[in-house]
């Protein structure tokens, strides 16, 4: 299931058929891998109950969300977190969700690219000696030097830092909702359904 988050002023929330405001409108900034944000879910709590099967019930429950759509192709929303009783709530689940993600970031490394074709080479950040390569791409000598790198990054599968980078998203988009005193909303993204091929 595809979870689509986004916070609208209290006085705003409508009715579906109706669709939510976008001019007043907060939402996680979140990479295009839908299923990242379910896995950033994962292991997390709200309440006491994991935070996937909390929406899995408003989106799935007896009772159908009744307030409106974010946009097309995505159904009704339901209040995940209403400040400001869920304040407290929705601010461990945020620290809770940053310290997966620093537990699963992954070992680090310096990441250096070849002049000529783009290439990108990483070393872990113990390994790294000063000592120059040649491009497995082009042949071109490519210098390892610490000091010249692009910078560091964590050696992971890119699935994994999608995960990380929606966890971190999340519990930066769940602190600022709270902050505004604003509803957080959750609606099922249909379109991604959809997409997703049938065996």
């Amino acid at each position: 299931m595809a979870f689509r988050f986004l916070a609208v002023p209290a006085h705003r929330l409508v009715d579906h058929p109706q669709s939510l405001p976008t001019d007043e409108r907060l939402e996680p900034e979140l990479p295009p891998v839908p299923e990242a944000v379910e896995r950033a879910l994962a292991g997390a709590e709200f309440r006491d109950v994991r935070a996937r099967d909390r929406l899995r019930a408003l989106l799935h429950g007896d009772r159908p969300p009744t307030l409106g759509a974010p946009e097309a192709g995505l159904g009704p929303s339901a209040v995940f977190a209403q400040p400001p009783q869920d304040l407290p709530a929705l601010l461990r689940l945020s620290d809770e969700l940053e310290g997966l993600a620093r537990r699963e970031a992954g070992e680090r490394a310096l990441v250096w690219k070849c002049g000529d074709c783009g290439a990108r080479y990483a070393v872990p950040v113990a390994l790294v000696r000063q000592v120059s390569i040649r491009c497995e791409r082009c042949g071109t000598p490519v210098e390892l030097n610490a000091t010249r790198s692009l910078g560091e990054e964590a050696l992971i599968d890119p699935f994994q830092g999608a995960v990380n980078h929606s966890r971190k998203a999340l519990a930066a988009f769940f602190r600022e909702a709270m902050a505004r005193g604003w509803p957080v909303l959750v609606a099922e993204d249909r379109r991604a359904q959809r997409e997703t091929p049938t065996a």
